[in-house]
């Protein structure tokens, strides 16, 4: 595969990386929330769910998912209700006393839930059955084309919402100063995770 078509691909990927959705929106409540070990947590995990869907996809399940209205609904609505949980949990935290609590609970939570974020989302499955494709010769070794290609995507991933993460984190310690502080925080992200699972929602095919 030429370096032309990585580049290529990386520029049609980019923007739909970049544009708001459950992934960013959950790295970046992370980062506001928890520590910068659990933020990193938290991008390895939404990462892996990514690769999981790159595998899913080379397997050909993703194809089976895509042309199966039930399926794909069904995954659709669990993000929603997913997401929905998160944000409901952040909310509760913003109203009452007790304002220390976390999307995850450290460690191996923040990873599974970043996971979960990113698996649950048909999008993410989708752009590797709509886009991807799109770049891969057939004449050529195609699993090796389309493991170089999900490698690219997952780069820019990575570096996109390293990069949100990273700002929410300076923005939690420049605001979070006070518990007040702190508790308006929380309603900012349970707000935000809030719109993440309307926009999955109303995710078209």
């Amino acid at each position: 595969m030429s370096v032309q078509a990585l580049m290529l691909f990386a520029l049609t990927a980019l923007p739909l990386i970049c544009t708001p959705g459950p992934d960013i929106l959950f790295v970046a409540a992370q980062s506001v929330r928890g520590q910068r070990s659990e933020s990193l947590r938290a991008l390895l995990g939404v990462l892996s769910g990514y690769l999981a869907h790159a595998v899913l996809a080379s397997l050909g399940v993703a194809a089976i998912v895509a042309s199966s209205p039930l399926l794909f609904e069904a995954i659709r609505w669990l993000g929603v209700a997913y997401l929905l949980f998160l944000a409901v949990q952040m909310m509760r935290t913003a109203v009452t006393v007790r304002s220390a609590f976390a999307l995850g609970d450290g460690g191996k939570a923040s990873l599974a839930k970043g996971f979960l974020t990113s698996f649950l989302n048909p999008k993410g499955l989708l752009l590797f059955l709509s886009i991807l494709p799109q770049f891969v010769d057939p004449a050529g070794p195609v699993a090796a084309q389309a493991l170089a290609l999900s490698g690219v995507f997952i780069l820019l991933c990575a570096f996109v919402y390293g990069t949100v993460g990273w700002l929410a984190g300076l923005a939690d310690r420049r605001a979070a100063v006070t518990p007040v502080g702190q508790r308006w925080l929380n309603g900012v992200v349970g707000c935000l995770l809030g719109l993440a699972a309307g926009q999955l929602a109303l995710t078209q095919r």
